[in-house]
């Protein structure tokens, strides 16, 4: 074999192993299929908010999540044959925050209600109005 045939070989196969290891690191989001409506408790500011974002987009089958302090509501897009409600109150309650599945939907339902998909359209509150983890419990 010559030379060039060989370098040839050698760079076409670093592509591909290159391509193959970025493809095993895209990680494709869930498409939610219904949406858990949850009344929590405890949540004081957007610190409390981001808290529960980032521990249900960790959890496997969570499409979207909309945190509302002031109104006490989470809504959660979800994947049902990857998690459910429960798994998502669970999740929820491990923060400390006192949660409840108040309504169950289908995303064309919930579409109907608020002329939105879930996730779609949200501000965002931070910063601190001073009772983090003040009082989780609602108590």
């Amino acid at each position: 074999m010559k030379k060039g045939k060989i370098i040839n070989i050698v760079l076409v196969l670093a592509v591909v192993v290159l391509l193959s290891i970025f493809a095993l690191a895209v990680r494709i989001s869930p498409t939610a299929d219904n949406v858990a409506v949850l009344r929590t408790a405890g949540m004081t500011c957007g610190s409390c908010a981001n808290d529960i974002e980032k521990a249900l987009q960790a959890e496997g089958g969570v499409a979207s999540v909309e945190v509302d302090v002031d109104g006490g509501w989470v809504v959660v897009g979800y994947d049902s044959k990857k998690t459910g409600p429960d798994a998502i109150v669970s999740t929820v309650a491990g923060l400390g925050y006192r949660s409840k599945v108040a309504e169950q939907l289908s995303v064309e339902q919930f579409r109907k209600i608020t002329g939105r998909n879930p996730g779609q359209g949200v501000t965002r509150k931070t910063g601190c109005g001073g009772g983090c983890g003040a009082n989780k419990n609602g108590n």
